[in-house]
């Protein structure tokens, strides 16, 4: 299924969750202008793990790297979220990950 076939909200975010995948991940991040790499993809899995998992949990980038910094080669902050994700690691990887608009300020 394209990206094109889904259900999204009025600032481009899915609808469904369970409809994401990661070439849907990869259609938004180039909707996006986001270059997605390995990394990138260890925070989009654990933002979808802990809304999945969590109760509907979406962290705050404070919690990411708290979340990740045992899995991250090197070290580990804001800064390296941001230059993933520039227009915010909370809402730019969020909607690339398929989760819903978070109601968190900051961001686009």
């Amino acid at each position: 299924m394209a990206l094109t076939d889904l259900e999204r909200d009025e600032h481009g975010y899915l609808k469904n969750l369970n409809e994401w995948n990661e070439d849907i991940a990869r259609e938004l991040a180039t909707e996006e202008g986001v270059n997605l790499t390995d990394d990138s993809f260890k925070l989009i899995n654990f933002l979808r793990g802990e809304y999945i998992n969590n109760n509907a949990n979406q962290p705050n980038e404070r919690n990411m790297v708290k979340g990740l910094k045992d899995d991250w080669e090197g070290k580990l902050s804001t800064k390296e979220l941001y230059a993933l994700f520039p227009k915010g690691p909370a809402k730019q990887a969020g909607k690339i990950a398929g989760l819903p608009e978070t109601k968190r300020k900051g961001g686009y």
